[in-house]
């Protein structure tokens, strides 16, 4: 790499060391800021979700593998979906050394914005294979519906 001042098309000059600086600024700006993926505290971890929607449902669908589904808490407050729980840890060995834990342990919580209002009461929750899919049904004022348009 040539640290000496190169022409770019609009005529003016730029030296490559700057741009470099300047991209390293922007990442660690990025970090700190929250930018990129962060680790998150000792003790917590958030599960990947879906959302989709239909005409006539919503459905959130979270990847908790691993889990007991007796641990984990689902609710709807409003147009919000709240999805908590706690993954525990199955066994603890005094001896054992870990050069490397990828596996996450602890609670987490994750509140979702749900794109359309629901009906708390037709909310159902099911879990297969380390995936919780949590399904609600749209109120009847919010389901989307074809308006024919009169010619005169």
């Amino acid at each position: 790499m040539a640290l000496m001042p190169k022409k770019k098309t609009d005529g003016s000059e730029r030296l490559p060391a700057l741009s470099f600086r300047e991209e390293m600024n922007r990442l660690f700006d990025d970090f700190f800021s929250g930018g990129l993926l962060t680790f998150p505290a000792r003790g917590e971890w958030a599960p990947a979700l879906d959302v989709s929607e239909t005409d006539t449902k919503v459905t959130v669908k979270a990847e908790v593998p691993g889990m007991d589904p007796k641990d984990i808490d689902v609710s709807v407050t409003g147009d919000t979906l709240t999805i908590r729980g706690e993954k525990k840890k199955e066994s603890e060995t005094k001896d054992q050394n870990y050069y490397r834990m990828e596996r996450r342990y602890g609670s987490f919580q994750r509140v979702v914005a749900l794109p359309a209002a629901v009906d708390p009461s037709k909310v159902t929750a099911e879990y297969k294979n380390g995936v919780l899919a949590v399904t609600m049904d749209k109120k009847e004022h919010t389901k989307s519906r074809n308006i024919q348009i009169k010619v005169t």
